[in-house]
This record gives C-alpha cells, sequence and structure tokens, in this order.
C-alpha cells in the first residue's frame, strides 16, 4: 500500500508538471515561429506532421476547405508529404466546452482552433490559458495588413452584419434611431442564440460607439421629449452597471430600444429571404451581408426590394456591427509547427483565405488575400467576370476599409465584451423577456 501511495504521489506531482513542460513547448514553437516565413514554417511542418493526422475544431466549416489548399502548397516543396485531417464544427455553441475539455483532459487532439465570440474567448480560452496566439511575421509585415484589433487575439476575417430595409413600400431609414422609432420591429437573431449579437449590443456602450449613438440622436429628426427623459434616466442605469463612457446612456437607450423592439429570428437565412420578398414592404432586419448571395431571383423575391442603410445617400450612425473569425493555438497541441504553418498560410495568402474570401462580407486584415466583391451586382460573362451590365447595385460590397469608416460598424472587442458581460447580460435578458 506504501508502494502504491507513493507512486500515486508521483503521479500528482508529475502530471502537472509535464502539463506545463507541454504548454511551454507549445510557447516556444509560437516564439520560434513568430520570426520565420511561411516557406520556413512550411519545412517544420512537413518533419513534424508527415504522414500524420491533423485534428482542429472551427466555428466555420471552411477549415474543412482550406487544409487541402494547405497540404496541396506543402506537395510543392515536399511532393511526398501527406496529411489526414479531421475538421470538426461544433453545434450549439459547444466549441468552447470541447476544447476546455480537450486542453484539461488526459488526451490532447486539437491541434489549433477557429473560433468567435470574442467575450467567452477572453474569459475561457485566453484569460485560463486554453488558447495561444500565433501572429506570422509575413501577417506583420504584410502591405497594409490592418493590425488594430485584428492582432490579439489574431483575426482570420472580419464579417459583417448590416441593417437593410425592404424597399418596395414608402417607408425609409436614414439615422439607426430609426430602426429603433416607436412602432419598429427589426427582424434579428436572438442575443442568447448567436452570441456575438449580444456583444454587439455591449460594444454599443463603449466610448466610441456611445459617443456615436449621441451624434446620430442629435442628428435625428424623430427625436423628442420623451427619448430625451428615457436618455437622461439611462444615466442610473449606467452608473448601476458600472459603464464608465461619458455618454454610455446614448448607447444604452439605444440598446434598451432595439431590446425591446426587435422580432426574434432563429437564423439569418431566413430572415433574409423574408426581407427580399414582395410582401415584406416596409420591415427592416440587422443581419448578415453575404446572405444576399444566396437569394433566389423570382417574381416575389429579389435582391433589388432591398437597400442597405448604410449604402444610402445622408445615413447617419452605425451601418451595422462587425464580429471575427480568430484562429489560435491550444496550449497542448500535438503539431504546433503544422498549426503555425497552417495560420499563416490562411492568414497571409489568396489561396489560404479563398474559402471565406469567395464571398463579399467577410474581410481579412491582409489585403493581398481580398478578392474584389465590388462588381458583384453585376451581369457575369462566361468566365465569371462583371460586365457593364448592373442587376443588383446592393450586392456591391464597398470593402472593408469603407464599412470600418463611412459604415460605421461597431466592431467586437473581446476585453471590453468581457469586462461588461457580468453586468449586462442579465440586465438585457430582463428587457426582452419582459416583452
Amino acid at each position: 500500500m506504501k508502494k502504491i501511495l507513493a507512486f500515486v504521489l508521483v503521479l500528482v506531482m508529475v502530471l502537472p508538471l509535464c502539463a506545463i513542460a507541454s504548454a511551454e513547448s507549445v510557447e516556444d514553437v509560437i516564439a520560434q515561429a513568430q520570426t520565420m516565413t511561411l516557406e520556413e514554417l512550411a519545412k517544420k511542418a512537413i518533419e513534424e506532421s508527415n504522414g500524420k493526422t491533423f485534428y482542429a475544431v472551427g466555428n466555420s466549416s471552411r477549415g474543412k476547405s482550406a487544409l487541402p489548399e494547405f497540404i496541396a502548397y506543402l506537395q510543392t516543396i515536399d511532393p511526398s508529404y501527406t496529411l489526414e485531417f479531421d475538421w470538426q464544427q461544433p453545434k450549439n455553441n459547444d466549441i468552447m466546452s470541447q476544447l476546455d475539455k480537450d486542453v484539461n483532459g488526459a488526451n490532447h487532439v486539437f491541434a489549433m482552433t477557429l473560433i468567435q465570440d470574442g467575450n467567452q474567448i477572453q474569459t475561457k480560452m485566453l484569460d485560463t490559458g486554453n488558447l495561444l496566439n500565433f501572429v506570422p511575421l509575413d501577417w506583420t509585415n504584410a502591405e497594409g495588413v490592418a493590425k488594430e484589433n485584428n492582432e490579439y487575439p489574431l483575426a482570420l476575417q472580419t464579417l459583417n452584419k448590416v441593417f437593410m430595409f425592404n424597399c418596395l413600400g414608402d417607408k425609409t431609414y436614414s439615422n439607426m434611431w430609426d430602426f429603433v422609432a416607436e412602432g419598429e420591429a427589426p427582424l434579428f437573431m436572438g442575443v442568447n442564440s448567436e452570441p456575438v449579437g449580444k456583444n454587439f449590443l455591449y460594444m454599443m456602450t463603449s466610448e466610441k460607439y456611445s459617443n456615436w449613438a449621441k451624434e446620430a440622436y442629435e442628428a435625428w429628426e424623430g427625436k423628442n421629449e420623451e427619448y430625451d427623459a428615457l436618455i437622461e434616466d439611462m444615466k442610473q442605469d449606467a452608473a448601476d452597471l458600472g459603464l464608465t463612457a461619458e455618454n454610455a446612456n446614448y448607447g444604452l437607450t439605444w440598446v434598451y430600444l432595439w431590446c425591446d423592439q426587435y422580432n426574434e429570428q432563429a437564423d439569418d437565412g431566413p430572415i433574409c429571404n423574408t426581407l427580399v420578398t414582395t410582401s415584406a414592404k416596409d420591415q427592416a432586419g440587422l443581419l448578415v451581408y453575404s446572405k444576399l448571395r444566396s437569394v433566389e431571383e423570382t417574381a416575389e423575391s429579389s435582391r433589388n426590394n432591398v437597400k442597405v442603410a448604410a449604402y444610402e445617400d445622408g445615413y447617419t450612425g452605425i451601418g451595422g456591427y462587425a464580429y471575427k473569425h480568430y484562429l489560435m493555438l491550444t496550449k497542448t497541441s500535438p503539431l504546433p509547427w503544422t498549426s503555425c504553418a497552417f495560420i499563416a498560410f490562411m492568414t497571409t495568402t489568396k489561396e489560404g483565405f479563398k474559402a471565406w474570401g469567395k464571398d463579399m462580407g467577410g474581410y481579412a486584415p491582409v489585403p493581398a488575400c481580398m478578392q474584389d466583391h465590388s462588381k458583384d451586382g453585376y451581369e457575369k460573362d462566361e468566365n465569371g467576370n462583371p460586365t457593364d451590365k448592373l442587376l443588383y447595385p446592393v450586392m456591391n460590397d464597398r470593402g472593408y476599409d469603407w464599412w470600418l469608416n463611412e459604415g460605421k460598424l461597431v466592431v467586437e472587442d473581446p476585453a471590453y465584451c468581457a469586462s461588461v458581460s457580468g453586468a449586462m447580460s442579465g440586465w438585457i435578458d430582463g428587457i426582452v423577456s419582459g416583452k
């Protein structure tokens, strides 16, 4: 019994040390990898994973499409290179618990992840050390790279959800406050069915975006004494919630009105399919811009039945919000060199980003990775190139820089979301459940 007890005690002492050593090993690989070019990383990946199986987990299934491109790239360096892969996409936002179980379990399977929801990433993955950030050298040195809000954690892409409205009726939307005016009920995914939507509402109370809300309110033709009083009352709510932005009460008022009035929908696809119909006069929504690409043109449905609010002349205030897909290694990654090479491939080359770049509304921080979608609304010739015939103006994507500046997207900041979610989540839920 004494020998067994001694053995157990040794295991208790050694296993944590092994876990720490493993984490330090991955961190050491990342430190070295951040000084190396993609070609140098590719050679290390070939040494590490030739003939093995690469396991990864992601919110986007498109990683499964990017891996064959990555393997083909490695085979240009070593034609004998082979790699099997298993790309998993958990259901019901279960990716956090799946990663936690893998990192803290006995067997470590996942090498890396493509993940969304900045709030939970901050609290459950970054603060715990479960995921480690890697920034490729070629990404850092790329021409025109948008580093702000994309470097930690490393963003693969920024996706936009934008205000759209059916334009067959008489109603117009020229200000962000028009969407929360009395009687409005914009179509929107429920705040607890898609966490990035709730993160958007958290961000509305930050310094930058609450200032935008105030500026838009002051220019709003619909403002009146009732709204003035509500904005004044929200000062106390802002204080109670621990919000520190000078104009947080403006952002908070907009959030209150939005949550009190939006028409909850299960998914952005059905929202888009509703808005483009002839029977949806005067309806509006906040949804993924790229959903327009899937609309089937019929007598009852057309992309020409909707407009993007921010594209309209004279529109004031936010045009929607942006969330991100982030790429990180698990701290127990069995194949850290291959993970770093794959991340560098996806974030610095057009071939690597092709699975995401093929659609409008998704933007890479490195301009060289992007495909041009500024003429997606034009008729295409037999080679898929745009002609001079404009069919659907709403499909002409104005691009990343335009959306961040003129389009005034509210961009997710993981650290800010995590700092206010504890207080604001219940506050938001109370408004939604009380409708």
